[in-house]
């Protein structure tokens, strides 16, 4: 046997070798991997069977559930921001849209609503199909490098776990976010003040283009190893065509300009107590327990809202069960108040007696919610010095970048009214002057300046103020009514308080107030105030009514103490 030979026979012999050693890897691996794939198949048919026990497994409906509104007549006291809603989603061009208001109050169920009708209104470019997605801003989470982004999209590129097939031959994969998901129908964002600022200037973008863009460091546009579809959303974009639907319990001058811009904007009202009060009545009845008009009345003192009333109720029903009754008694509703530590809403009903130093005014609380208030002057003699209460004693304009700190605009408003009052020839300086707004809650803004000067007036001369009327706007130094905001709002606060008539500033005058059932009389200036709100001395409340609480009171008890005593 020759040389060559020999070394044929050793590279054949370790050929052999390395053939059955990497065979018997190999075997050795796919026995494992037999052994393997019924333990995992059991365990994936113990977690499926497991997972299916769990989606069997139901509690009961919860109230909330049961009494949510399927239709508009359903939501209770909102008939103007409904109507407003589907004006701007019910067309042939809808818009995007910001709902204002405070919680529990239909804001979600209105918007869902709104594009089931929209649907069917003639011209809509919305189809039979399209879809209503909802997230809530506070939830969405988001990774900066694009990772993941539930709401306006993101792409898994082939280095990240779980990119699959593709991912191993390098494909960069496009995952669409709610606003792709939305395409054709609406995006419903709750609570859309609190989206974080880099996902509300990502929203923006989409809102403006219609279509979200998407970048991968691993995408090439010359790789044909990539799919056709994967090219076109890189080159193209994903659709996101939707129309917004936001919601917040912010303030509009909270929210951004940009955003703002983009959308028309409605008002939810905050719910009285009356209606608070009916929705808790309704609300018992479908949790199969009796409950008296009196007692849901209670509840709607202490509900703030309709998601307050229905827990209210629904411990109530808790209570009444855990005694076998069918019905809710007042004990109930008391425990559940005292026991949640539910605080009373104000009352709204004004005390119409002619006082003198009294002025109802109105003012916007929330969100766009109209309440009146009591303005008190008293003017005792002295050497002019002049104190306010119950106001915000200064306040905070401008960004981040710059900030300025100025007096309220109350308290300007009140040296405004104290000039004019002088130049008119009120002896303001004989007097120290105190106005108070009581209440508790800081007043700001100048629509009180016309309430400030009639109360001033009133309790320098003692002419009493006609307590029938209340009265809103801001005065300059020269005896004009200036416009102010929230009119409308207000107009009705004074309805609801018994208000039979409201003076407002001229510019603030509409047509939808001749079809009210209180009087709006629109002023241009402060003397028309005076006329209209001062009355005759004799006209004061009795003494029995009247509290007294300046000099001016104090003269018209005097002169009713001898008046009395000379008809004696």
């Amino acid at each position: 046997m020759g040389v060559s030979s020999l070394v044929s026979l050793i590279l054949f012999a370790i050929q052999m070798l390395v053939t059955t050693i990497v065979g018997v890897y190999f075997y050795t691996q796919l026995r494992n991997q037999r052994k393997t794939q019924p333990a995992a198949r059991r365990e994936s048919g113990r977690e499926l069977e497991k997972l299916h026990k769990m989606r069997a497994l139901k509690l009961s409906e919860p109230l909330a559930e049961r009494v949510r509104p399927t239709k508009f007549q359903d939501i209770v006291g909102q008939q103007d921001g409904i109507k407003s809603l589907k004006a701007i989603l019910c067309g042939k061009n809808p818009q995007h849209v910001i709902i204002y208001g405070p919680p529990g109050i239909g804001k979600t169920c209105a918007a869902r609503l709104a594009l089931e009708a929209a649907k069917k209104s003639p011209g809509t470019p919305f189809l039979p199909t399209a879809p209503f997605i909802e997230m809530d801003a506070t939830c969405v989470r988001f990774d900066e490098r694009a990772i993941a982004d539930p709401l306006i999209g993101s792409v898994h590129d082939p280095i990240y776990q779980g990119a699959g097939p593709l991912g191993v031959q390098g494909v960069p994969q496009p995952k669409p976010g709610a606003v792709t998901k939305a395409h054709g129908g609406v995006l419903f964002l709750d609570e859309i003040g609190e989206l974080h600022p880099i996902q509300m200037n990502k929203l923006l973008k989409v809102l403006e283009d219609r279509k979200v863009m998407l970048e991968s460091a691993y995408y090439n546009a010359d790789d044909t190893s990539i799919p056709r579809y994967i090219h076109d959303i890189f080159k193209n974009g994903l659709p996101a065509d939707f129309r917004l639907v936001a919601a917040t319990t912010r303030s509009p001058q909270e929210m951004p300009p940009a955003l703002r811009s983009r959308c028309m904007e409605i008002y939810f009202r905050g719910l009285e107590q009356d209606e608070v009060a009916d929705i808790a009545f309704h609300s018992a009845e479908r949790a199969g327990y009796e409950m008296a008009r009196e007692d849901a009345k209670m509840v709607g003192r202490f509900a703030s809202c309709g998601r307050d009333a229905v827990n209210i109720v629904q411990m109530c029903a808790g209570l009444a069960q855990m005694e076998e009754r069918k019905h809710i008694t007042r004990e109930d509703v008391e425990w559940v108040i005292y026991s949640g530590h539910y605080s009373a809403r104000p009352e709204q009903q004004a005390d119409t007696r002619n006082r003198v130093g009294v002025v109802h005014g109105l003012a916007v609380i929330g969100s766009a919610q109209g309440a009146t208030l009591e303005v008190e002057a008293v003017a005792r003699p002295g050497s002019g010095k002049l104190f306010i209460t119950g106001i915000a004693e200064e306040e905070e304009i401008g960004g981040d970048s710059r900030k300025i700190r100025r007096k309220s605009m109350a308290r300007s408003s009140l040296e405004n009214v104290m000039t004019l009052l002088g130049s008119m020839g009120y002896p303001t300086e004989e007097y120290d002057i105190h106005i108070n707004f009581p209440g508790g809650t800081p007043v700001d803004g100048p629509s009180a300046g016309v309430a400030m000067a009639v109360a001033t007036v009133s309790a320098i001369t003692g002419r009493p103020v006609n307590g029938s009327l209340a009265v809103t706007g801001e005065v300059s130094v020269l005896g004009q009514v200036k416009p102010v905001g929230g009119v409308p709002a207000k107009v009705e606060a004074a309805e609801r308080a018994g208000i039979t008539e409201v003076l407002i500033p001229k510019e603030n005058q509409l047509e939808r107030f001749e079809h009210t059932t209180i009087r709006v009389t629109p002023v241009g200036l402060l003397t028309e105030a005076l006329e209209k709100m001062l009355l005759p001395v004799s006209q004061a409340a009795t003494v029995e009514e009247t509290i007294v609480t300046n000099t001016g009171a104090v003269d018209v008890l005097a002169a009713e103490e001898q008046s009395a005593a000379g008809k004696a």
